[in-house]
């Protein structure tokens, strides 16, 4: 049993029917699923959070399609063991045998030119590439790359996904099913895991090693007892690079400088990408701050660009700065929660049609049939303003922008009052 490894590799699923999550992608009747059993398989890129399954579909997907497997991760190979992968991989094909399926692993850790080096194999379809990253591809793929593959989005796991891994490994795992593990409480084993389905089983396995019993009761008291302490013994793979981007954007939400800088130094001393730390203060910027101070997005931006320009070790003084502005700025979401809440009514109402008055008219057909009909022009009034209804008729008097509670926006809430009375309920 000493010789075992981690639970997470021996609960690692062997199909797509024992495959947990995604089943918008792998569930019946799903695009990915359809084209696996169809045998009409791109090149492609699965991006997502860690832990949500991306290198065991790949594997999976291999394995239904009898293809050779060939796996590299782009921490530790270069262009020369892509090279050496491609060669196997043109004998395969000189000798009419399957061709095999390259998963790359960080995928967005290579290089121009390591990705440069795929180019040729994907084209002439000499592999099928599986790329696997936890950034948006668009920054971290090559264009010429990313245009030869589908994009696929992982989901993080929800916590009925992650109640089912923990009952499968009671169950079926060789260890944990000869033991008596009740879970009284499971809410502290899922808030740990923070939806990552290999740190969640690690950290089950961790709490079960703590005991030497064979009958075990587990509470979110004695979770947080037993791994809170003992977190470095199961990040063996990475993930406290995920923690600690979290630790800092949630640092700045939270308008501590002190926090921020902290954990910004400890990303550059890891040998953090700076762009990608600015690229995620770029995100705040908005997310988080917003109209409260939108110079605190220009900011970013031009933090971005000269970290781009100048490299280490002085972009460590630009991002200090933007750290400590981002985090002392006020604070607003409502930029956020507006564009959601308009996503969502978009969902719910459908295509409504535009409103007569608002429609271009470049033709005289157009205009006979009403196309700008009773529309004003805002500048030709007092204060530029007039009293039209911009959204469908369907929704009308619909209030998606709520202005948060700061000095600029209460400004322009009251604006908004004097401009447009009851109508939206400001």
């Amino acid at each position: 049993m000493i010789n075992l490894p981690p639970l997470a590799e021996r609960m690692r699923p062997k199909s797509l029917d024992d495959y947990v999550g995604q089943k918008h992608l792998v569930g019946p009747g799903a695009v990915l699923r359809k084209a696996i059993e169809a045998g009409t398989l791109p090149s492609m890129i699965f991006w997502g959070p860690p832990g949500v399954g991306k290198t065991t579909l790949a594997y999976i997907i291999s394995q239904s399609l009898y293809r050779p497997f060939f796996a590299l991760s782009a921490i530790n190979s270069g262009v020369k063991d892509v090279r050496e992968v491609i060669e196997k991989a043109s004998l395969l094909k000189e000798e009419g045998q399957t061709l095999p399926i390259l998963f790359i692993d960080e995928i967005h850790r290579f290089s121009k030119s390591q990705q440069d080096s795929l180019l040729g194999a994907v084209e002439r379809g000499i592999v099928t590439l599986i790329g696997a990253t936890t950034e948006n591809p668009s920054f971290e793929v090559i264009s010429a790359l990313l245009s030869r593959c589908q994009v696929y989005i992982l989901k993080a796991l929800d916590e009925d996904d992650l109640v089912s891994m923990l009952k499968k490994a009671q169950k079926e795992d060789v260890v944990l099913s000869k033991k008596k593990i009740n879970i009284k409480e499971h809410e502290a084993l899922l808030r740990l895991s923070g939806g990552d389905g290999r740190k969640l089983l690690n950290i089950f396995e961790l709490l079960v090693n703590a005991f030497d019993s064979k009958s075990i009761t587990i509470t979110n008291k004695i979770v947080l007892e037993h791994v809170q302490q003992n977190m470095a013994l199961y990040d063996k793979a990475g993930e406290q690079h995920y923690d600690i981007i979290s630790a800092f954007i949630k640092s700045m939400r939270g308008s501590d400088p002190n926090g921020a800088v902290y954990w910004l130094a400890r990303m550059l001393v890891g040998g953090e990408d700076p762009l990608f730390i600015a690229r995620r203060m770029l995100i705040l910027a908005s997310e988080d701050i917003g109209n409260a101070n939108p110079n605190a997005l220009l900011l970013a931006q031009s933090c971005f660009e000269a970290v781009n320009k100048i490299g280490m070790p002085e972009s460590q003084l630009i991002l200090s700065q933007t750290v400590i502005y981002l985090a002392t700025s006020p604070k607003s979401n409502s930029a956020t929660t507006a564009i959601g809440a308009a996503m969502e009514l978009v969902r719910r109402t459908g295509d409504l049609p535009v409103p007569l008055h608002l429609r271009n008219a470049p033709t005289k057909l157009m205009k006979n049939i009403g196309y700008g009909k009773d529309y004003k022009y805002a500048h030709n009034y007092d204060n530029n303003f007039v009293d039209l209804d911009f959204l469908p008729l369907e929704v009308k008097g619909t209030k998606l922008y709520d202005p948060g509670n700061n000095a600029r926006e209460n400004e322009a809430k009251e604006k908004l009052k004097k401009l447009w009375g009851n109508r939206y309920g400001y």
